[in-house]
């Protein structure tokens, strides 16, 4: 019953408890005071009575009377519970992660290579966002939706995880790549439209220069993010010989220009990616920089708890009185 109390209403009504110990003083003097004397020549008589147990319980129906001014006093105050809570109103944000699937993805200047790098680490981003709608856009000679926007992450895990190498013409379509994206996401709603597209080279397919689709990107309000994957320098690439897998090292060669073009037309910013870390900590910043917008009402919900203490108090009146009447009933 105690523990549900969180607050009381009025808590001045408190300080009427130190009435109890005064009347409990007051009654205790009373008693004594009407003790009765006997005058009996021998007191040894008196010794050998066994007290029973009415004598003992004496004091119980003041006792009970007593507790039941303590209960009612407490109901006065009002004991009150309390609930806790909050209203979270999310506001999701559409993203499409637009990802190069060229050959060259499969330098191996990240571990185990650029390509399976990149999906790794979409799916920890995948994974990290709350209430979003995410797509999947592929591109390399030309570009192909893996899958639309959507809430189910689990569905957008697995495709991005049966996303393979070879499935569409080779080269690096970017602006073809930027311009499926924007389609998909033309007709969205939401206040908050950004792409992420990761590359790792230059723009030398497709009938759309990426400034061209920036612009319209831009044009539906969409923030496009460009990250350069690739390490400075040289990187080692696979290449298929007669005698199997030779590695020969390639020159990285990105173009940063155009890619920062992309991201300053829509407001957004670009990322140069040189390992597995690099990368993580790029989508770690998009992701921070694209949060979802959250709303928080709190809220307290009281219940009052002072009719317990009325019930109890009655119950202990009711105790008391039946105690009075038949079982310390006095005789005048």
């Amino acid at each position: 019953m105690f523990a549900d109390i969180t607050q009381f209403a009025n808590p001045e009504f408190l300080w009427l408890l130190l009435v109890i110990p005064l009347i409990v003083g007051w009654h205790i003097w009373k008693q004594r005071r009407a003790t009765t004397a006997i005058t009996h020549s021998k007191t040894k008589i008196f010794g050998e009575i066994s007290r029973g147990w009415r004598v003992r319980l004496r004091y119980l129906p003041f006792a009970l009377r007593m507790l039941a001014l303590a209960a009612l006093i407490i109901a006065f105050a009002r004991p009150q519970s309390s609930a806790r809570g909050e209203n979270v109103f999310r506001e999701g944000i559409d993203i499409t992660l637009v990802l190069d699937v060229s050959t060259s993805m499969l330098a191996e200047d990240f571990r185990p290579n650029r390509f399976e790098a990149a999906k790794d680490l979409a799916k920890e981003f995948i994974e990290n966002r709350i209430n979003d709608r995410i797509g999947l856009v592929i591109f390399a000679g030309e570009s192909f939706t893996q899958c639309p926007l959507t809430t189910d992450y689990g569905v957008l895990v697995d495709l991005l995880g049966k996303v393979k190498m070879h499935v569409l013409e080779d080269g690096t379509a970017i602006g073809e790549g930027i311009a499926n994206a924007v389609n998909r996401m033309k007709e969205s709603e939401s206040k908050s439209k950004v792409m992420i597209v990761l590359t790792d080279g230059v723009n030398n397919r497709g009938a759309i220069d990426p400034a061209t689709a920036a612009e319209i990107a831009r044009t539906f309000g969409i923030r496009v993010y460009t990250v350069g994957v690739g390490t400075r320098g040289k990187a080692p690439y696979p290449v298929q010989t007669p005698f199997g897998v030779q590695y020969r090292n390639m020159d990285v060669d990105i173009d940063e220009e155009m890619l920062t073009q992309v991201a300053d037309i829509t407001g957004a910013e670009y990322f140069r990616a040189t390992g597995n870390q690099s990368l993580r900590q790029i989508y770690e910043e998009i992701d921070r920089l694209e949060k979802t917008r959250i709303e928080v009402t709190e809220f307290r919900r009281y219940a009052e708890l002072f009719y317990r203490f009325v019930i109890l108090a009655f119950g202990l009146l009711a105790a008391e009185l039946l105690l009075s009447m038949f079982v310390f009933r006095k005789i005048p």
